[in-house]
């Protein structure tokens, strides 16, 4: 068999077969099981056989099985990773694979490596190879997850390759001498054994979500719990992604008080959270912003809710109270986005019109409005699309035509304001809808072929700025739309004539970090992998993005996705009948808000847990302020 291919690929139906018996309690209730070559197994939950597609409850708990006596050397590294997977403390069970030295060098939490299936593992030397047997591991890379805990889903090559060396110890047993560098899961190991979390940090004076993962029971390195996982990553900074538009309010060198492995609600609905000395002269205003980012951070990790972070300091073996915030004084200085009012869309008429959100009324026809000032005079101002601020006061208005921008008032009279000087005209409309974001800067791109680019207008008023866009690449931007923090922008970009990409970008600004250039757009990163063509998007709670589109091959979907690429958080029902051009979440979280639709039947809502109906017959480009 020395240099044979082996049909080993990991977590397949064959291979699992072999190592993970089926049974059935109640044919074995009075009799002893013999699991043998088991490399794990459940330790709750029924027994059965796992395969990599149908993935592992994340209930249950997987503990590795130790090498058995006199091991082949196939059945080493089949073991060793399969003992990857599992819970075990320290991940005992897959040290024991390795060689005493590897075994202790070995750092499984330093990155972890996500594949799209299981890998496969073929003898590149045989036994009596003069150096020993050695294995060839590979897999398509799907992703990702660094020493920060941020997911990178993979753009390039997607090939997975990793030699493992296995020696004979004094004993004549095979160990591993050279294992990768960390984990290697599949996508369903990976899913079983970790959660997406969001860290925040601000961003001016606004709090950003960065989404990051941790495993979902103690881990098995530092001994944490989900929480004080969680909470160690928050205090060690922002991913490397958002860090050039981020700050945090921890002084550098933050950490966790030493020996702090678990953190959890006291009977008042509070989070008490010790930290080194490193905070030990911190001004109130400063603190508080850091209870800030921690309540955040926190809270929606359990059901349980949170009412209070107290932040403590540590000395001499003793903690006194450093600063606490409540849930209400957080949402001050988090300076979130203002719950809307009105939900707006442009009429049958071309008009901009606007409707009260009020989800329990069944006669929503009635409320619709048209919007106060200049657009509603006579003669109307006839519109193809629209964005209001996020204070409700102004909105941005593209012409019938798709040539023009306006920016008008909400509030008073007056004429019609001068056109802001973007768009050469044309015969197609050529201006994608504008975007506005909390600080009041508003965004559009213009899809004319001969003078394609994003712009940005400061302060809604200023003059317009081109903005570079690095990897853009001469791909035209189909529409986009800016988080309300301002510190991202998700654009839709026009692979080819049948294809359209969702990517997320970094916005950096003139006044983040020192930097005195022009704001551009950065690092743009695919923020809806799995679809093949994205139709319409929004950006929506808990820095998540709804997205309509489809899977190779597949039918139309509306899916709530994690802004990092990794996953799908929520699909929507009955997303088929839905236009492929415009859909709207509220980024606000505090009340949930319908998502709003284009359909064929008009504009349409879908309230929280409840099913699509019908509010405006007729009408388009639905939106929320932003």
């Amino acid at each position: 068999m020395d240099g044979e291919p082996v049909d080993a690929r990991w977590g397949s139906a064959r291979v699992r077969g072999r190592r993970l018996r089926t049974v059935r309690a109640h044919a074995f209730a009075a009799a002893g099981l013999l699991l043998a070559g088991c490399a794990s197994m459940p330790d709750s939950g029924e027994i059965r056989a796992v395969q990599a597609s149908q993935g592992v409850d994340s209930q249950v708990r997987v503990f590795g099985v130790p090498p058995a006596d006199k091991a082949t050397p196939a059945e080493i590294v089949d073991g060793f990773l399969e003992a990857m997977t599992s819970d075990d403390p320290q991940l005992e069970t897959a040290r024991k694979y390795l060689t005493p030295a590897a075994a202790k060098s070995w750092k499984p939490s330093s990155a972890v490596t996500v594949l799209s299936s299981g890998l496969s593992r073929v003898a590149v030397r045989g036994e009596k190879d003069p150096e020993g047997p050695r294995w060839k591991v590979t897999g398509k890379k799907l992703a990702t997850v660094d020493e920060h805990s941020a997911y990178q889903p993979q753009t390039g090559a997607r090939e997975y390759e990793e030699q493992l060396q296995l020696v004979q110890d004094e004993d004549k047993q095979w160990r591993i001498s050279t294992p990768p560098s960390g984990l290697v899961l599949s996508e369903s190991d990976f899913q079983r054994i970790y959660m997406p979390v969001n860290k925040y940090y601000f961003a001016g004076g606004t709090l950003v979500a960065d989404p990051v993962y941790v495993r979902q029971r103690t881990d098995p390195d530092s001994r944490m719990d989900p929480t004080t996982q969680t909470v160690q990553s928050l205090l060690a900074g922002p991913s490397r992604w958002l860090a050039p538009v981020v700050e945090s309010s921890f002084p550098t060198g933050t950490e966790l008080r030493t020996g702090t492995k678990s953190l959890s609600y006291d009977g008042q609905n509070t989070l008490r959270v010790p930290l080194n000395d490193k905070v030990g002269n911190i001004a109130q205003p400063q603190c508080k912003k850091m209870a800030t980012q921690l309540l955040y951070t926190v809270k929606d990790l359990t059901g349980s809710r949170l009412d209070q972070v107290e932040l403590l300091r540590s000395s001499d073996d003793k903690t006194s109270s450093l600063c606490s915030v409540t849930s209400v004084s957080a949402d001050a200085i988090a300076n979130r986005p203002k719950i809307p009012e009105f939900q707006y869309f442009v009429d049958n008429e071309k008009r901009l019109v606007r409707m009260k959100l009020d989800v329990s009324s069944e006669d929503q026809q009635t409320r619709t409005e048209p919007v106060p000032g200049p657009l509603a005079t006579v003669p109307v101002f006839k519109v193809s699309s629209a964005a209001v601020s996020h204070d409700e006061r102004r909105a941005a208005v593209v012409s019938e035509d798709g040539h023009g921008l306006y920016v008008v008032s909400l509030v008073g009279g007056g004429p019609m304001p001068a056109q802001v000087p973007i768009g050469r005209g044309g015969k197609a409309e050529t201006l994608t809808a504008p975007s506005w974001d909390a600080s009041g800067d508003l965004w559009v791109a213009d899809r004319d072929p001969q003078h394609p680019g994003l712009w940005r207008v400061p302060g809604g008023t200023g003059t317009p700025e081109r903005v570079q866009v690095a990897g853009l690449d001469n791909r035209r931007i189909v529409s986009l739309k800016a988080s309300a923090d301002g510190a991202r922008i998700a654009l839709l970009l026009e692979q080819d004539a049948n294809s359209r990409i969702l990517y997320i970008g970094r916005v950096e600004r003139p006044d983040a970090k020192g930097d005195v250039s022009a704001v551009s757009v950065r690092e743009l990163r695919p923020a809806a992998p799995q679809m093949a063509d994205v139709t319409a998007m929004s950006w929506a709670p808990r820095g998540r993005l709804l997205v309509v589109g489809r899977e190779k091959g597949g039918v139309q979907q509306a899916r709530y996705m994690l802004a990092d690429g990794s996953m799908v958080a929520a699909s929507l029902p009955g997303a088929t009948g839905l236009s492929e051009v415009a859909v709207a979440a509220a980024e606000d979280e505090s009340k949930p808000k319908p998502v709003v639709a284009y359909s064929e039947d008009g504009i349409v809502w879908l309230p929280p847990g409840a099913q699509w109906r019908t509010v405006a017959a007729g009408g388009r480009s639905p939106v929320y302020p932003g």
